[in-house]
């Protein structure tokens, strides 16, 4: 016999969907955090001129030097994320809806994954996504001299990747700037539109939905904090890279003393930056891997190891 729907066999449903939503939610812990630091947002967009101006300490002479916190218009419009999941009024009826709990607990899993899936994309994007300054995230940016002419700092080493093809990115994550932004306007909420008399989906198509949606967005932080290559993974490119990070400057030759701390690589990477920076030992000419090490030409002690951290993201090539 047919189980009868009625507002507290609905809302039992739900609460037993939510349930499953919330438990898998909680269950997961997204990467995005070390790499992108959270802004709340209270409006459509989040305008970000002030990245343009690092903090600094002088002596005080005179009166205080103010410094300009919107010389720059970049701005992080929000955006508004769902996903629906129907169910039929049969598979209510016939007491079957029990096969959906899998999909809630996916679907809790998505939304927790969710800023990864947005942030980390942004770094292989980054070879023609503009930041603060105008450029692009991954390029040439200008910098003040001593003598207050502009010059040019490059982040990166290599040329900018084909489709699919691999780079990777090292970063420093040890200040409360972060290289990259996730911008948060309204979190995810699990919620349902299961009443005949409100929900045209349930008259109509004789359809349940349970579903989310949320407002977000991701954008570029800090360049200075971001170095992209697509030469190989070895050690003498990792070093220079490292060296290229640790020299750079602010305006008028102040060091950033940037500490790199972190290389994120996609899968087609993991390998290798697990032997650059977990082994022992290398093969004299730096190159990881046990087929190099095996190779008869000598090893040598490997000082980069645990020099950063590796994280890898499916989010890259």
């Amino acid at each position: 016999m047919p189980q009868v729907i009625t507002p507290s066999v609905l809302n039992a449903i739900f609460q037993s969907f939510s349930f499953i939503f919330n438990d898998a939610l909680k269950g997961v812990s997204p990467m995005y955090s070390r790499v992108a630091m959270d802004v709340p947002s209270t409006t459509s967009a989040e305008n970000y001129g002030w990245l343009g101006q690092m903090p600094r300490i002088r002596e005080w002479i005179g009166d205080r030097v103010v410094g300009q916190l919107n010389a720059y218009g970049y701005q992080i419009v929000n955006k508004t994320f769902e996903s629906t999941i129907s169910v039929k009024r049969e598979q209510i009826e016939d007491d079957v809806y029990g096969l959906f709990r899998p999909m809630f607990a996916e679907m809790g899993r998505s939304v927790a994954l969710f800023p990864d899936e947005l942030v980390f994309p942004l770094l292989s994007n980054g070879w023609t996504g503009a930041c603060y300054d105008g450029q692009r995230f991954f390029d040439s940016h200008p910098v003040l001299d001593a003598n207050d002419k502009t010059t040019f700092i490059q982040n990166y080493s290599g040329s900018a990747p084909s489709a699919g093809a691999s780079a990777w990115y090292l970063l420093d994550t040890s200040r409360a700037f972060k290289p990259l932004i996730y911008q948060k306007r309204r979190p995810f909420e699990f919620v349902a539109k299961t009443s005949e008399q409100t929900s045209d989906r349930v008259f109509e198509r004789n359809e349940f939905t349970y579903g989310v949606d949320g407002r977000a967005n991701a954008g570029y932080g800090l360049w200075q904090l971001a170095f992209a290559s697509t030469l190989p993974l070895t050690r003498t490119n990792l070093r220079a890279a490292y060296q290229q990070m640790v020299a750079m400057t602010a305006d008028r030759g102040r060091p950033l003393g940037l500490v790199p701390n972190v290389i994120v690589v996609g899968p087609s990477l993991h390998a290798t930056a697990r032997d650059l920076f977990k082994s022992d030992f290398l093969a004299v000419d730096g190159v990881p891997g046990e087929a190099a090490l095996t190779s008869g030409a000598g090893v040598i002690s490997n000082t980069d190891k645990d020099l950063v951290e590796v994280f890898m993201t499916p989010w890259l090539p």
